[in-house]
């Protein structure tokens, strides 16, 4: 069994990479891809991969995206049709600790809002000593976009800290204690009772620009924003007119349409609005190589393997 390795990003620390799947598969050869190598492989690990390193290769058996999103590649794919081998399987990450790490995001910014700590950092830079009541937890209803793999690991962490949670999904959920929508129709509906709006939704051309203005007028008066997904889905312009005319009270951004975010960007300094540099959920070696290892195993058996892209819906 011949595996290839490729990530832009990780070239000091391949080995890591190489060591790991080896010792999960010893009986593996396994090398860092390099330009010009056109060997026989069984497997690709790989990340923004170029054009080169897969498109001509008829002898793969599966692709494995070194993470949760599809949405790099797929656009690789649009730009240079045969980046990826026609009819091979693509494999993302579906959940190497990334639940975990979505989780304690999505807590930390609802708690952040839902206790008024964006407002006492207000009154600090003012001075002020001004104690104010938290939210009532009954109306501060949470809406999550995206209803997959990690918008419910989600929505369960919520539920444990007794807030109200509903989703809004491409298809109907069933999800317990949780009202569930689907589908452009129910959209609006779903937006009207949300306080806070959380963003998990899959980058697909459906959901570039779901947050915009349009969008932000639909929700509860001087609601909050957070976005974990993708910079693409946020209409940035709008977020900005939709915090000055009181829609949204504020947000907290991990992902933006250009990263990193330019020097001169509004949102650096805007006092309404929270950045993190797109850490929200960061690829865990250990437990990627985990799930990858076992992944050939059940592709080598004849099983299907567990976060097998569809490329017709892009995740």
């Amino acid at each position: 069994m011949k595996i290839i390795f490729f990530h832009p990003a990780f070239t000091l620390n391949a080995d890591q990479w190489i060591q790991g799947i080896q010792a999960r598969l010893p009986e593996a050869n396994v090398r860092q891809w390099v330009s010009g190598d056109n060997a026989p492989a069984d497997y690709a690990l790989v990340w923004s991969p170029p054009y080169e390193m897969l498109a001509h290769r008829r002898d793969i058996k599966g692709i494995f995206l070194l993470g949760a999103g599809v949405d790099a590649i797929l656009k690789q794919e649009w730009e240079n049709p045969g980046t990826l081998p026609e009819g091979v399987p693509l494999i993302r990450l579906e959940d190497t600790g990334m639940a975990r790490q979505m989780q304690e995001y999505a807590l930390y910014s609802v708690l952040h809002y839902f206790r008024r700590m964006d407002e006492y950092k207000q009154y600090q830079s003012q001075r002020l000593w001004h104690p104010v009541s938290p939210h009532n937890r009954k109306e501060f209803v949470i809406g999550v976009l995206g209803a997959g793999v990690l918008g419910c690991r989600v929505i369960e962490k919520l539920q444990e800290f007794d807030f109200t949670v509903r989703c809004w999904s491409r298809t109907p959920k069933q999800i317990d204690q949780v009202e569930s929508f689907y589908g452009k129709a129910q959209l609006g509906d779903f937006l009207s009772e949300c306080q806070v709006l959380i963003n998990i939704l899959p980058d697909t051309p459906e959901t570039r620009g779901i947050l915009n203005l349009s969008l932000f007028k639909q929700l509860k008066p001087e609601s909050y924003m957070i976005n974990m997904a993708r910079g693409t889905q946020l209409i940035e312009q709008d977020l900005l007119i939709a915090i000055e005319k009181g829609y949204i009270a504020g947000a907290t951004l991990d992902v933006f349409v250009e990263e990193p975010l330019s020097n001169l960007h509004p949102f650096w300094t805007h006092p309404r609005i929270n950045i993190t540099p797109h850490i929200a959920a960061q690829t865990i070696p250990d437990n990627a190589l985990d799930m990858i290892g076992e992944n050939i195993r059940r592709m080598e058996n004849g099983e299907s393997p567990i976060g097998l892209v569809d490329m017709a819906l892009g995740y």
